[in-house]
């Protein structure tokens, strides 16, 4: 006996919807982070009331107050991420599309259906799911989704923006703004860096050579 009916329903009849986005897909530094909200149809109208929108139409404190509100109206919500490691070792899309399929799987009510921000489908996902390019602009779930995400994602990277001091993480959240490329050449990577992406790669490759310089200067004893 199975707990749930998992059996593919139509979009049409879907009551608990799981809006699915991810955000920090192009920064150099941190996790790409992903939401999943499961919103029935009365609490995705309610949102819409209340000003919920595409995450990069809103201003920072308008995101902080809405990710407050879709948290206490939805029917669940929740947040995972993929590592950097994980991303250089699958590449950025694969990253994404595990981060989203973990906060899919960590919810705690099955949803009839997912809606995921995009053209790519999360795969081996046993639930359906329909793809939306500029979904956060057509649905309210996926546009909710990119509210938490992008909330939770800016407090992770402020928390370690003290650490780093001289990227600029306040400002650019790991994203590769001319100032924070500008540290790459002067202090190297962090820890948290994408190794893969091509302006870290370039550091890590000029840091070899420079090495490789200097071993192949050094006087060598008799």
């Amino acid at each position: 006996m199975t707990l749930f009916d998992l059996t593919p329903r139509p979009r049409s009849s879907w009551e608990r919807v799981a809006g699915v986005d991810e955000v920090g897909r192009g920064a150099l530094f941190g996790p790409v982070v992903a939401a999943a909200v499961l919103l029935t149809p009365d609490q995705g109208q309610t949102l819409q009331e209340m000003g919920v929108k595409d995450s990069k139409q809103l201003r920072p404190k308008q995101r902080q107050a809405l990710s407050q509100e879709i948290r206490a109206i939805a029917l669940d919500v929740q947040v995972a991420q993929a590592t950097v490691a994980e991303i250089d070792q699958l590449n950025i899309l694969n990253a994404s599309l595990l981060a989203m399929k973990r906060a899919i799987l960590a919810l705690t009510t099955v949803p009839d259906g997912c809606l995921i921000d995009g053209n790519r489908p999360i795969p081996e996902l046993t639930l359906p799911q329909e793809t939306l390019v500029g979904g956060d602009r057509r649905e309210m779930a996926i546009a909710a989704a990119s509210i938490v995400a992008k909330v939770w994602r800016d407090a992770a990277i402020l928390d370690l923006a003290s650490t780093y001091p001289h990227y600029d993480l306040a400002a650019n959240k790991g994203y590769g703004t001319a100032k924070h490329r500008q540290a790459l050449e002067e202090f190297g990577l962090s820890p948290h860096h994408r190794r893969s992406f091509a302006p870290c790669r370039t550091v890590l490759e000029a840091s070899k050579r420079q090495l490789e310089l200097l071993t192949n200067t050094v006087p060598k004893g008799d």
